[in-house]
């Protein structure tokens, strides 16, 4: 495997605002995807949907580091994507929304332990070469698919309706993030745990707000959704860019500095 990026990371730093635009993605995705497969055919729909993650995933792999529109187009088509194929596995083949929660669940396990028992790490500030990358976005989509799966699984199998999901979820990502503030849970296990819930969290609340009333939503509209989260997602991306900017220039003045020390 080519190791050409050693040293050089390809994933953004952990950030509030990280987590923030995190969780919009999940809920664009969520309503994109239902927009997208009862707006055209949905085989044409997944058709798109594939191509244009395949190219944002290249787009993604050929980055010498981290950029963060491409990053984050790459991870709102991941989130569109896995919302597909989760649901593809429920509508088309029937498979029952616990059984697909199960199977992504081990699928993401499997990854998990090849990924480390291949590189001894899954920290993401380690994502420095391309086989770790394929590793990390092989995660990210499992996540997605396993997110989506086990949203749709609490809001209609278990009955709890979008609304209420979302507030449980909301509970459970508080469970790491105090888990390592307080109980010193490892930073690894706690980012992905709290990266899973991510998913199903984003999405419960924005099918609530999307869906309508019949389905205990607000009817507000998937496609207005989608539109109103991109275009939140597009101002955190503004802002991550320019705090990268300066970062990057940060950098470099400390750099030539110590050039001219010396």
């Amino acid at each position: 495997m080519n190791d050409r990026l050693r040293g050089i990371s390809k994933v953004p730093e952990i950030t509030a605002l990280f987590w923030v635009t995190k969780i919009l993605t999940t809920g664009m995705g969520e309503t994109t995807s239902d927009f997208v497969v009862t707006t055209i055919e949905p085989v044409i729909g997944v058709a798109i949907a594939f191509v244009l993650l395949v190219v944002a995933l290249v787009l993604q792999f050929r980055a010498r580091r981290y950029v963060p529109w491409i990053y984050w187009l790459t991870v709102v088509l991941v989130s569109i994507f896995g919302t597909m194929a989760a649901d593809v596995v429920h509508v088309q083949f029937g498979v029952p929304y616990e059984v697909s929660t199960a199977g992504f669940a081990v699928a993401l396990a499997a990854i998990f332990t090849i990924w480390y028992l291949s590189e001894r790490t899954l920290s993401i500030h380690s994502i420095d070469t391309r086989r770790r990358e394929v590793f990390y976005w092989a995660a990210v989509l499992t996540t997605f698919a396993l997110g989506t799966a086990t949203g749709d699984w609490t809001a209609t199998v278990l009955g709890l309706g979008y609304l209420t999901s979302g507030l449980l979820f909301l509970v459970a990502i508080c469970v790491p993030a105090l888990a390592y503030r307080y109980l010193r849970l490892n930073g690894v296990i706690a980012f992905w745990a709290a990266y899973v819930l991510t998913r199903p969290l984003g999405a419960s609340f924005a099918d609530w707000l999307g869906v309508g009333p019949e389905r205990g939503g607000l009817g507000i509209g998937t496609g207005v959704v989608s539109l109103v989260l991109g275009l939140a997602i597009a101002l955190c991306v503004l802002r991550l860019s320019v705090v990268r900017e300066r970062s990057l220039r940060t950098a470099r003045s400390f750099s030539q500095s110590r050039r001219r020390a010396d």
